[in-house]
């Protein structure tokens, strides 16, 4: 028998009463272990071991299309925010990954070098000079080493998490390149979890509650059935409700495996599959931006100042078999509907030709580029004598350039956008823009102004478990689509101060 659960979300918004659909069981006792929260790292491809970036003939070599930061900005047309002198300045990021990195200090002034943005103040070799962006890390619960040697326990994770702080540091700085970026590395969930979700909830919390950002990206993500019941859940919350209270946008990554998805570990690092539709929390939660992800097909070699152009005729596959098409949903997007969270308010009107959702939450709400073979290039440097615990093909990963994808790579460059944004309303945080967002896509003008909507592609990324196809307007694969910033921003803050 199915036991029903409700939880009550309470933000100073109007946002509709969360309840619960379906955990299966009886509710866990108060001592059951969390799930381990899991970076959104999908796939990484070695590129090239030098300083100097890749061409993009050797990422066609390799199957892939990178992305640099011109590429990006001119996908989404960034350029002309950044004429008009709004860059993120004076708006502080926090960037919520476990464990940290050894090296990204480093690793950040190698990618700052390589595509000439702006210096940091906190990388490696740079003297702080007045009216630089500050990049801090905070540890609130110790800094371990990341770089262990051996091939100990946790050793992979640690690595792949360290993959996981290049990826969301390089990319929310290459978005948003004036705006302050707090890494907060806390330790992970040796304990299967009942650390790891905690202390990142809690180290949110004091984030917020201290008023240190106004943007809070989180690039991690575990299937709402794996929390074992609502009230596990609920327990986690009170970070996105101070949140919602206190004008800080929380983003989350929508998760890498489609609508399949596992109980503790990913399904292919041994852990038990779910025979249904599944979404994963945070991202599920009507209190938190949800970032869905595409597979880019534009120009890679594009600089920032050109208008957004196909390319359907390099690599991947996934380009080439949709000539014209500018970007194609993921099939490994996380997205659906949660069976934890009613359906909120803002849902309740969407753009002609959506995906109807039904009483409970629709997964994301927007969506990027995700796919590692349309990735974005990051630089990191590994331990040596192939110590890192990673293998790139048959051999161990070495330090340099990587074609990385994931929804950890769509959610850092929403978080540079919604920074930018914020900088346009003053400095001053907007909050959750969800409701915003819904309303700019009601509208068929703004809707088509503001996102490009993605109507090609599906997130069943297993046969044994459904999925969605995504379509006009909102689709539980992409969301409303992606963002044409230029005009979404704008927008977004007179949408957020005109309710």
């Amino acid at each position: 028998m199915r036991r029903v659960l409700a939880i009550a979300v309470s933000a100073g918004m109007a946002v509709a009463a969360a309840a619960a659909v379906v955990l299966a069981g009886a509710s866990a006792p108060a001592a059951r272990a969390l799930p381990t929260p899991q970076p959104t790292v999908s796939d990484y491809q070695f590129v090239s071991a030098s300083e100097t970036p890749p061409t993009e003939a050797q990422c066609f070599s390799v199957g892939r299309r990178c992305f640099t930061p011109a590429s990006i900005r001119s996908a989404y047309n960034l350029q002309p925010l950044y004429d008009s002198g709004s860059n993120g300045a004076g708006v502080t990021i926090a960037i919520v990954d476990s464990w940290g990195s050894d090296t990204i200090q480093h690793d950040l002034h190698v990618y700052d070098q390589a595509f000439g943005l702006p210096a940091m103040c906190g990388e490696e070799g740079v003297t702080c000079q007045a009216g630089m962006p500050k990049f801090d890390v905070f540890h609130p619960n110790g800094s371990p080493a990341t770089t262990t040697s051996g091939n100990g326990t946790g050793l992979e994770n640690k690595t792949a998490w360290a993959l996981e702080v290049s990826l969301d540091v390089e990319l929310v700085h290459a978005v948003a390149p004036m705006a302050n970026i707090l890494l907060v590395a806390t330790t992970g969930s040796e304990t299967l979890g009942v650390q790891g979700f905690p202390n990142m909830m809690k180290a949110e919390k004091d984030l917020i509650d201290n008023h240190k950002v106004q943007v809070i990206s989180q690039s991690f993500a575990s299937a709402e059935e794996a929390f074992g019941s609502a009230q596990s859940l609920e327990n986690l919350r009170d970070a996105f409700k101070a949140a919602a209270a206190n004008g800080v946008t929380v983003l989350g990554s929508s998760g890498d495996g489609g609508t399949a998805n596992g109980t503790k570990q990913p399904v292919g690092q041994g852990g038990s599959l779910i025979p249904f539709p599944t979404v994963e929390w945070p991202a599920s939660d009507p209190l938190v931006t949800g970032v869905g992800g595409t597979y880019l097909c534009t120009d890679p070699t594009a600089v920032a100042t050109q208008p957004r152009t196909v390319d359907s005729a390099d690599p991947p596959s996934n380009c080439r078999g949709n000539p014209g098409i500018a970007e194609v949903g993921w099939i490994a997007s996380g997205g659906g509907f949660s069976h934890v969270f009613a359906k909120p308010s803002y849902q309740g009107t969407l753009p002609a030709g959506s995906t109807a959702i039904g009483s409970t939450r629709g997964v994301p709400d927007i969506a990027s580029e995700a796919s590692a073979r349309t990735g974005a290039l990051i630089y990191i440097s590994l331990p040596p004598g192939g110590q890192s615990g990673l293998i790139c093909g048959s051999s161990p990963c070495s330090t340099g350039w990587y074609d990385i994808g994931g929804t950890s790579l769509a959610c850092p460059e929403w978080a540079g956008l919604v920074g930018i944004a914020d900088q346009i309303n003053g400095g001053h945080g907007l909050g959750l823009i969800n409701p915003a967002l819904y309303k700019l896509a009601s509208t068929p003008a703004s809707y088509a102004n503001d996102f490009f909507d993605v109507t090609t592609g599906n997130n069943q990324a297993v046969a044994a478990v459904p999925g969605y196809p995504a379509t006009t307007g909102w689709d539980p694969v992409t969301g409303l689509g992606t963002p044409n910033a230029a005009n979404l921003l704008p927008d977004l803050v007179q949408a957020v101060n005109n309710p």
